[in-house]
């Protein structure tokens, strides 16, 4: 069996991902609960039989490694990459509708937000792409597909950096809001290789962009962020989360972020360059002070720091 997305459109519950090993070792169609046999998630089950067939699953094998990067290969009938789901249009529609009202619902799916980047960000991706080729640090980025995550980090290194420094203040990130980058969620539904590491990329940066802007991890932060990567990279994902996040807040948090955090995290993303570009791991010991002042991004307005 492959673990992978559970779904409850209106009601009910599809585990899109687990998909069980059939006849002569393909993928049969993906078991649902006894309350979604008919309607409209059986029917996208249904569409999303085709392009699971080729696949081959071997139990037993570990996936590809957080280090291992994008490379362009043969991965098996119809795969660009070792985790690639091959879809059609139809099917990354379905699949954009229900991940969208997922996480519309819950902001924290994360694995509902990724499928929603994934079905929706072809074009955003190209336009991110060719910035990162028209950049030298972007472009030896795409060259050497450095990967962030516990397997590529030395936290000994970072923790013996000085006060200050980009991965001395990353590491605290991480430790005072308990994430780690090993939970960001492989790429599956990009059809191109390339594309595919540059959304990976995205993904596995976006704790460093909370570091750069000093926001936390709770919603407020989170939607901050979003609009900072809305206007950076275009992605339909983020314009989505950061227009519809708010809905849940509290008057005074609304209020905060309307007056303050959105102009501010806009300002920032207008006038930052495409921060794909930066070769994080190499920058560990710069001061986040100058970083900050190299690209052009100003701290958070102060009396919103301590809103939870």
């Amino acid at each position: 069996m492959l673990a992978g997305l559970t779904w409850r459109p209106f009601g009910v519950e599809v585990k899109w991902g687990e998909f069980y090993i059939g006849k002569f070792g393909a993928p049969a169609l993906p078991r649902a609960s006894s309350r979604c046999r008919s309607g409209v998630p059986a029917v996208m089950a249904t569409l999303l039989r085709g392009p699971l067939r080729p696949l081959r699953v071997r139990q037993g094998l570990p996936g590809p490694a957080a280090d291992v990067p994008f490379r362009a290969a043969s991965h098996g009938t119809g795969l660009l990459y070792p985790e690639h789901i091959p879809t059609s249009l139809l099917q990354k529609a379905l699949l954009a509708a229900g991940s969208a009202g997922m996480a519309l619902y819950n902001p924290y799916r994360h694995d509902m937000v990724a499928v929603l980047g994934e079905t929706t960000g072809c074009r955003a991706l190209k336009v991110l792409r060719d910035q990162m080729k028209r950049d030298p640090e972007g472009a030896q980025i795409l060259q050497e597909r450095p990967r962030i995550s516990l397997s590529t980090l030395d936290l000994d290194k970072l923790q013996s950096l000085p006060e200050g420094s980009l991965g001395r203040e990353y590491l605290r990130f991480l430790d005072v809001n308990r994430v780690s980058p090993d939970t960001r969620a492989p790429t599956r539904f990009v059809d191109d290789e390339e594309l595919a590491y540059v959304n990976q990329r995205y993904r596995e940066v976006h704790d460093m962009l909370h570091t750069l802007l000093g926001m936390p991890t709770n919603i407020l932060g989170e939607i901050a962020v979003k609009w900072f990567e809305a206007v950076q990279t275009g992605l339909p994902m983020c314009i989505l989360g950061a227009l519809f996040g708010p809905v849940r807040l509290r008057a005074q948090h609304l209020q905060a972020l309307v007056s303050e955090l959105i102009p501010w995290a806009v300002q920032n993303g207008r006038r930052a360059p495409c921060v794909l570009n930066l070769y994080y791991e190499r920058r560990w010991e710069q001061p986040l002070t100058a970083l900050r002042e190299e690209l052009g991004i100003t701290g958070p307005p102060g009396h919103t720091k301590g809103l939870a």
